[in-house]
């Protein structure tokens, strides 16, 4: 007799769910309600002042959106009433103690019913404010811990990381802890409290010296990634997500706790539609500006491995943990992404990119089809800023040179700085991705994965082997990224 599965792992079960209106985690909320409808209720901890407005926020952003289309042809006029019977809004906020929830018979209530948590809040940006980071990445990962160990039927705490917490590590990285407490080579003492005072000393004394908000803002991104990089990590954002892990490897032997780690994630391959994305993410800002013709330089290694992932994907592995973890304990992380089973070269992309917008160009404002050549890509750092030299710099000189005197002239100027600068913003902060070779050992996933019932290997399939990457990239993610795109340009301009 084959094993439970997923769906029985679900059944009368109480999830607590924070970052729910985050992209992964609005997929796997849709993911679980149509898996398993007797799921008994999902608390989703959103960001709001109070029950009204986290109500209103998961109704808009959650409830409304294209991806719960299927379950809304399910029940038709009941899928409101059936919606809300299952799912429970949580006005709150993992940087604050008790997660923010000021509802003393509330926050009582989810600890006595909850069995499963998953942690997905995060602030993502890679050059987030330090004290901000620190608040959502770091400690709320504490706060969430302290929720956690009252938990009288608490089963499982699924922390969402992400793979690049790995530093500049090349080769084959594998599913394994950190340094606890010590910089990523492990040669020196990392303090957490001492980061935490220190973001707070310095935010105090900008705010004594009446800095502006601008001040403020440049100030504390600038801190940040110096200390990520004293450390041995790339960004703020890796740097404050590897803090975090580090408190919850601290709790393994009191507390049920997995974490995972995907990689890049992209638009859905199947589920449950392909192509659904929001926002532009980690190579889409590459699809997007190569095809208007503003990126046509990018440094890199053309046989560099980039680990991208579909959303979905990523869903299906969340939930394969959560029913097989507890079975087997074969380790306490694991990687989602494709390096190691289905590997695709940037220089792959890139030309799949020119063949997708050679045959569908990308048509502006006035109507126009933009004409994009084969992205150039010089295969070092100091080859990419000598080409920029050449192409950017020089032309800009012998126009300032003239004076600017015409419009033509300073329009030349501004356009040829500003693709300056972009060029030379993606180069610095994808260089990590363009040029380090590693791949991601998932052992600990697929010995998972080897787990599953033949059910669950239909219901969540989270091998990425069968992932055709030219078809996926250019019958679905690219046509779904250059929508999305033109989505938010049109509210740009409303």
């Amino acid at each position: 007799m084959e094993p439970t599965g997923v769906a029985e792992r679900l059944h009368n079960k109480t999830i607590l769910i924070t970052g729910a209106t985050g992209f992964i985690a609005k997929l796997l909320v849709e993911k679980i309600l149509r898996l398993q409808p007797q799921v008994k209720r999902l608390y989703l901890l959103v960001r709001a002042g109070d029950q009204a407005s986290a109500t209103e926020r998961v109704r808009s952003e959650i409830m409304q959106l294209q991806i719960f289309r299927s379950l809304q042809e399910k029940y038709q006029k009941h899928f409101s009433s059936w919606f809300w019977d299952k799912v429970y809004p949580v006005a709150g906020d993992v940087s604050l103690k008790n997660l923010g929830i000021g509802d003393v018979a509330l926050a009582e209530g989810i600890t006595e019913e909850t069995s499963i948590i998953i942690h997905m809040a995060a602030t993502v940006n890679f050059r987030e404010r330090y004290d901000r980071a620190l608040a959502v990445n770091t400690m709320g990962v504490k706060h969430v811990i302290e929720i956690a160990s009252r938990c009288a039927k608490l089963e499982l705490l699924l922390l969402v990381s992400t793979a690049y917490v790995n530093g500049k590590e090349s080769g084959i990285v594998l599913e394994k802890p950190l340094h606890q407490y010590r910089s990523y080579d492990g040669q020196h003492d990392l303090d957490i409290s001492e980061e935490m005072a220190l973001a707070e000393a310095k935010l105090k004394e900008l705010v004594c010296r009446n800095a502006s908000e601008d001040t403020i803002r440049l100030t504390m991104k600038k801190i940040g990634t110096q200390r990520a990089q004293k450390f041995g990590w790339t960004s703020t954002y890796v740097f404050t997500k590897a803090m975090g892990e580090m408190l919850a490897y601290e709790q393994r032997s009191r507390l049920p706790i997995a974490i995972i780690r995907p990689t890049s994630t992209t638009s859905t391959w199947k589920e449950p539609f392909p192509g659904w994305i929001e926002g532009i993410k980690t190579i889409d800002t590459w699809v997007t500006n190569y095809g208007k013709a503003i990126l046509k330089v990018l440094p890199g290694d053309v046989t560099t491995v980039i680990d991208i992932i579909p959303a979905d994907t990523v869903v299906n592995a969340m939930l394969c943990v959560i029913s097989y973890h507890l079975r087997s304990q074969p380790g306490l992380i694991y990687h989602i992404g494709s390096s190691t089973r289905n590997p695709l070269k940037i220089g792959e992309l890139i030309h799949i990119m020119f063949r997708y917008f050679s045959k569908k160009p990308f048509v502006n404002a006035k109507g126009e089809g933009i004409k994009v050549k084969e992205l150039i890509m010089p295969a070092t750092m100091a080859s990419f800023y000598k080409h920029m030299d050449i192409h950017y710099k020089v032309p800009m000189q012998d126009v300032a040179r003239r004076g600017l005197s015409t419009t033509d002239e300073l329009d030349r100027y501004n356009h040829l700085k500003r693709e300056y600068n972009f060029t030379v913003a993606i180069a610095e902060v994808y260089r990590s991705g363009t040029f380090f070779k590693r791949r991601f050992d998932d052992s600990n996933m697929q010995r998972l994965v080897s787990m599953m019932n033949k059910r669950d290997r239909e219901l969540i399939p989270c091998d990425t082997k069968f992932i055709n990457w030219e078809k996926y990239l250019m019958e679905i993610h690219i046509p779904g990224v250059m929508y999305c795109d033109s989505r938010q340009a049109t509210r740009a301009r409303l």
